[in-house]
C-alpha cells in the first residue's frame, strides 16, 4: 500500500480538470481571471437584521472555499468573520487504549477542530441604530453574502466570499452616493498566540501543527495603515480586505501527517498580497465562475410559492411554513439548494465536512467536530452524487485513502487487545477499522467501530455506481479489500434452530443502542453482505484477484441475514425476537439495507415479511427526532414510495428552531436539541435532507432507473429536476405535471443500459457514455 495514493489521485483528477490544488495549504499559480459577470440570482437567501456576535452559529452566514471558511455577521457598524481552516486540529494518533481497550475521547488526545482566527472591521459611524433599509442576502448561484444598508442617504454596500481560485476571504465596502468609510481591522488568533502584527500572526500546537493567517487591506481614496496592533482606514470611498491562513498539515501517514517544507504564516502573506493585486470585481468574477461551474450543474423546481410567501424574508418564511402548515415549495427547493451551497463551501480539495462542516464559533465544538463513523460523515455525502456535485465527494474519497496506512496500523498492533470487547473471538485480525470517531491524523476515537469499514466503503462503492469511474475504482480497492480481509477473519461460524450453518459477526453494539456485546447485529450482517457483493463486482471490473472474490462469495452466501421478530413484528435490531433497546431510537441502524443499501424493496425481490418487518420498524421509530435522523427517515420512506410521509420529515427539518430545539436556526444550519434550552449546529441533516428530496424524484440502482417514486401532493403540480445523478452512471433532467412526468433525458456519464419506469411503464435505454436519450410518453 503506497502512503502516497491521496497525491497519486490528484494527478488523475488534475488530468481531467476536477482538482486546482493539493488538498493542503500551498503555493499555487496564479489564477486565471474570469471577465464574466455575475448572474442574476435565482436562488437567494434573505433577511432583515445582522448577527449578534453571540450567535453567529444560527445567525452568522457562511463562505467557504473548500478550505477555508468563514461565519459573517455583516452587522453595519462591526462586521466579524469567524475563520476556519479544515486542517487547524489538535490531537494525534491516539493509539494509547484506555483500561477498557477503547480509545481515549478528549480534545487534549483525539484532538478537535479548532477556530483560526477572528477578523473584526469596525466602522463607528455605521452603527445599526444610525442606518435603515438594512438587507442581508446569501447569493447562493455566485457564492456571495451581502449586505446593503442606507445612512446619511448613501446606499452602502458590502459583500464577503472565499475564493477558492485565489485561495483568501474577501470583505468588500462600497458604496453609491459620495459616502465614506472610517474605521479599524483587527486580525486575532483564537489560541493566545504571542509575536504577531496587525497584518499576520503565527502559532503551533503541542501536536507540532504550525498553522498562521495573514491579512491585507487596500481602498480608494482615503488612507489605509497599520497602527499599533490594527489596520486603520480613513475616508475611503472603497475598501477591500483579503484574508487566508492555514497549517502545514499534509495527507500524507508516513510524513506525519506534516509538510516540514510550508510556512503556514508565510505562506498566507503571499496570497494576499497576490490577491491585493487585483480590484475587488476581478476577485469576485474569479470567484464566481469557479463557483457556478459546480453549482449551476443541477437546478430544482418544486412548484411555485404564493406572492405573500415570496414578500418574507427567509426567517419569517420559515416561521410561517411552519405556523400555517401552507407548502411552500420554493423555500423547500431553496432549503436544498442552501445544503448544495455547503458542500461545494465546505468539500473541496482538503478535507472532507465533519459534523460542523466549516463553520465553528469557538474551540470546543461539540464531538470535536469529527468525522463520525456511524452515521455523520456517510450522510454529508448523500447528497454530493444526486444533485450534481460529484467532484465535492473527492474529499471524502481523498480522506479514506490517506488515512489508509494508519487505520491499517492501528487494528494490527491494537484491535485484538485483551480488554476490547469487541475483539475478534478466533484470534486474527486482518486489514483495516475504525473508530466511532475518526480525526485527521490516523486517530480513532471513543469505542471501537467493527462495522464503520464496511459503512465507509458503502459510500465510496455508491460513488463509483453513480459515476462509472474506473479511477475511483482503483483508488479505493485497496479500502475495499482490506475490508474484506477484516471480516473474513472476523466472521464466527454458529448453527441455527433449524440446523443450519451461518456466519455471523463477533461482539459489536448497534449504533448506538441496546447491548454492547452482541454477536450477529442487523447492521453489521447487512453491511457486510454489501460489502462482500461490491467487493466481488470490484475484482471483476477490475480483473483482479479473481480467485479470492470466489472465497469471498462462498462466505456471502453463508452469511446470516435478520428475519421478522414474531414478538414485535418488526425486522430484530439483534438476533433476538426482543426489542433490546428504544423503539424510537435517532438511529436505523437495522434498516441500513433500505438506505442507503437497496437488498430491501418495495418489490417482487424482497420477501414480503422482510418488507412487512422493515417498514414496521420504521413506524415504530417515529416521525420526530433530530435532524439527520429525519432525514434518513426521510430518505427510507421515499425507498417505501410513501411520498406524503417522506415529505412530512422534510417539512419537520424546516420547522424554525426555538430555544435550542429541533429544527432550523435562522441561518438555515440545523440545530439539534441537547435539552436545556441548549441546542448545537449539526450539519448532517443539511446535506441529508436535500439527499431525501432526490431521492423523492429519482430512485436508482445500476440497471434500474424510477421516476417520482415518492412525489408528494404539495410538490404535484408541476416540476422540474436537471442535473440529477442516478448509480449506473447516468444524469437525468425531468419534468412534471399533475403527478406524471412530461419528459425525462437520460444522459450517460459512463453507463450503457438500463431501464426507465414510471409507475408500470418500462422502457429500456441503451447509450453509449456521452450520448442521450429524451422520453415523453411514460405517463401513458
Amino acid at each position: 500500500m503506497q502512503n502516497h495514493l491521496g497525491r497519486r489521485g490528484f494527478l488523475a483528477l488534475a488530468a481531467t480538470g476536477a482538482l486546482a490544488s493539493l488538498p493542503s495549504f500551498t503555493a499555487s499559480a496564479a489564477p486565471l481571471r474570469s471577465s464574466e459577470p455575475l448572474t442574476t440570482p435565482r436562488h437567494q437567501l434573505w433577511w432583515q437584521a445582522p448577527a449578534d456576535d453571540g450567535s453567529m452559529i444560527t445567525q452568522g452566514l457562511p463562505v467557504g472555499n473548500g478550505r477555508l471558511g468563514a461565519l459573517a455577521s455583516n452587522d453595519s457598524g462591526r462586521e466579524l468573520l469567524l475563520v476556519t481552516d479544515a486542517t487547524l486540529w489538535t490531537g494525534g494518533l491516539n493509539d494509547t487504549l484506555d483500561s477498557d481497550g477503547q480509545f481515549p475521547y478528549g480534545r487534549a488526545d483525539f484532538g478537535s477542530l479548532t477556530l483560526l482566527a477572528r477578523l473584526t472591521v469596525e466602522i463607528p459611524d455605521h452603527d445599526l441604530g444610525a442606518v435603515s433599509g438594512y438587507r442581508r442576502t446569501l447569493d447562493l448561484d455566485n457564492g456571495v453574502v451581502s449586505a446593503s444598508y442606507v445612512r446619511s442617504g448613501v446606499t452602502y454596500r458590502r459583500q464577503v466570499f472565499a475564493s477558492r481560485p485565489d485561495d483568501v476571504i474577501v470583505l468588500h465596502l462600497g458604496q453609491d452616493g459620495g459616502g465614506r468609510y472610517t474605521g479599524t481591522i483587527t486580525l486575532e488568533g483564537t489560541h493566545g498566540e504571542t509575536g504577531g502584527t496587525a497584518e499576520s500572526f503565527a502559532g503551533s500546537f503541542a501536536n507540532g501543527l504550525k498553522y498562521g493567517a495573514a491579512v491585507k487591506a487596500y481602498g480608494s481614496g482615503g488612507s489605509v495603515r497599520v497602527s499599533g496592533s490594527h489596520i486603520t482606514f480613513a475616508d475611503c470611498r472603497e475598501l477591500t480586505v483579503v484574508l487566508s491562513g492555514g497549517t502545514d498539515y499534509a495527507p500524507d501517514a508516513a510524513a506525519g501527517y506534516r509538510a516540514p517544507s510550508v510556512n503556514p504564516v508565510a505562506l498566507a502573506r503571499t496570497k494576499v498580497r497576490a490577491a491585493a493585486q487585483h480590484s475587488a470585481d476581478a476577485l469576485l468574477r474569479t470567484h464566481a465562475a469557479d463557483h457556478r461551474a459546480l453549482f449551476g450543474q443541477f437546478d430544482l423546481t418544486l412548484g411555485t410559492s404564493t406572492a405573500e410567501q415570496r414578500e418574507l424574508d427567509t426567517w419569517a418564511r420559515v416561521q410561517a411554513r411552519a405556523a400555517t402548515g401552507d407548502p411552500d415549495p420554493e423555500l423547500e427547493a431553496a432549503y436544498a439548494q442552501f445544503g448544495r451551497y455547503l458542500m461545494v463551501a465546505g468539500s473541496r480539495d482538503s478535507l472532507p465536512t465533519g459534523l460542523q462542516g466549516l463553520w465553528l464559533d469557538g474551540n470546543d465544538p461539540d464531538w470535536m467536530g469529527d468525522y463520525h463513523t456511524d452515521i455523520n460523515v456517510q450522510m454529508n455525502y448523500w447528497l454530493s452524487d444526486r444533485l450534481g456535485l460529484s467532484p465535492c465527494f473527492d474529499a471524502f474519497t481523498d480522506y479514506c485513502v490517506d488515512q489508509l496506512p494508519s487505520w491499517q496500523d492501528t487494528t494490527r498492533r491494537l484491535f485484538q487487545d485483551s480488554r476490547n470487547r469487541y475483539r475478534n473471538s478466533r484470534g486474527k485480525v486482518a486489514g483495516w477499522t475504525v473508530a466511532i470517531s475518526t480525526n485527521p491524523y490516523g486517530g480513532g476515537g471513543w469505542w471501537w467501530h467493527p462495522a464503520g469499514n464496511a459503512w465507509l466503503c458503502q459510500s465510496l462503492w455508491e460513488h463509483y455506481e453513480f459515476t462509472q469511474s474506473l479511477a475511483h475504482l482503483e483508488k479505493i480497492y485497496p479500502l475495499l479489500k482490506g475490508a474484506v480481509e477484516f471480516w473474513e477473519a472476523r466472521l464466527l461460524s454458529t448453527t441455527l434452530d433449524d440446523g443450519r450453518e451461518v456466519l455471523i459477526a463477533d461482539s459489536d453494539w448497534s449504533p448506538e443502542q441496546g447491548p454492547l456485546d452482541a454477536k450477529g447485529i442487523t447492521y453489521a450482517q447487512e453491511l457486510v453482505w454489501t460489502l462482500f457483493g461490491n467487493f466481488r463486482t470490484a475484482a471483476a471490473e477490475l480483473k483482479r484477484d479473481a480467485g479470492y472474490a470466489g472465497t469471498v462469495g462462498g462466505l456471502r452466501d453463508r452469511l446470516y441475514l435478520p428475519v421478522v421478530s414474531p414478538r414485535t413484528g418488526w425486522l430484530e435490531e439483534w438476533m433476538s425476537p426482543d426489542n433490546l433497546g428504544e423503539t424510537t431510537h435517532r438511529h436505523l441502524s437495522p434498516l441500513i439495507n433500505l438506505f442507503p443499501g437497496d437488498r430491501i424493496r418495495p418489490d417482487d425481490s424482497t420477501p414480503k415479511d422482510i418488507l412487512a418487518g422493515a417498514t414496521a420498524l420504521l413506524t415504530a421509530r417515529g416521525m420526530d427526532s433530530y435532524g439527520w435522523s429525519n432525514a434518513w427517515r426521510s430518505l427510507c420512506w421515499a425507498r417505501l414510495k410513501n411520498a406524503e410521509k417522506a415529505y412530512q420529515l422534510v417539512v419537520n427539518n424546516l420547522k424554525p428552531s426555538v430555544n435550542g430545539s429541533n429544527g432550523s436556526a435562522s441561518n438555515l444550519f440545523d440545530i439539534m436539541d441537547m435539552g436545556g434550552g441548549r441546542g448545537i449546529f449539526q450539519i448532517d441533516a443539511n446535506f441529508g435532507t436535500p439527499a431525501a428530496i432526490a431521492e423523492m424524484l429519482l430512485y436508482s440502482r445500476p440497471g434500474h432507473l424510477e421516476l417520482l417514486p415518492a412525489l408528494p401532493d404539495a410538490w404535484a403540480t408541476a416540476g422540474s429536476v436537471t442535473g440529477a445523478g442516478a448509480r449506473g452512471g447516468f444524469v437525468v433532467d425531468l419534468r412534471w405535471r399533475d403527478g406524471k412526468p412530461t419528459e425525462a433525458r437520460i444522459r450517460s456519464v459512463g453507463g450503457r443500459t438500463t431501464t426507465v419506469a414510471f409507475g408500470s411503464t418500462t422502457r429500456t435505454v441503451t447509450l453509449k457514455p456521452g450520448q442521450s436519450v429524451t422520453l415523453k410518453d411514460l405517463a401513458r
